[in-house]
């Protein structure tokens, strides 16, 4: 099995730095993608990717490169689905991965919320907390070693069976 690679989703994401210690620790490679380059300094051997300004660029380049086992790192429920359907692993900066089993519900909750901000409601995000670095770490640990796993043998029955 290949090393998985780290994609981030670089604009306003707080894990940054917990993303490159991770890597470091492992030598994973990491490729941080952005629609501006923010200023943040990125450590020796992390790619910096800047996008053409645009709704989903940053999120398009992403899911082209992505690959089967590779991680993106972002709180974009869309994107993340779309990490899903090629295969890909996703980590939210506060430690939530996205599954197949997880990806629709998160959907429908985000069309919810929008659809109460389009009513006047207001809608928040809880503050970002030592507790969500912290359960981060643990997710990004989880879904490097699940990318890292062989994948199970595939049997098939020969047409006409055995």
């Amino acid at each position: 099995m290949s090393t998985p690679h780290i994609y981030v989703d670089g604009d306003a994401c707080p894990v940054r730095d917990e993303v490159f210690r991770v890597a470091l620790r492992l030598s994973l490679p990491v490729t941080v993608v952005s629609n501006g380059s923010r200023g943040v300094r990125l450590p020796d051997g992390v790619r910096r990717v800047i996008v053409e300004e645009g709704a989903d660029a940053a999120d398009d380049w992403i899911v082209e490169a992505i690959g089967p086992n590779d991680i993106c790192v972002t709180a974009d429920i869309p994107l993340a689905a779309r990490c899903l359907a090629k295969k890909a692993l996703s980590v939210s900066p506060r430690g939530h991965a996205w599954t197949e089993a997880n990806i629709g519900g998160a959907l429908a909750g985000r069309e919810i919320s929008r659809h109460m901000r389009e009513t006047g409601m207001e809608t928040r995000n809880a503050a970002f907390t030592g507790a969500d670095r912290q359960r981060f770490l643990v997710a990004l640990d989880a879904a490097v070693a699940a990318a890292s796993r062989p994948a199970p043998p595939t049997f098939r029955i020969p047409p006409g069976g055995f």
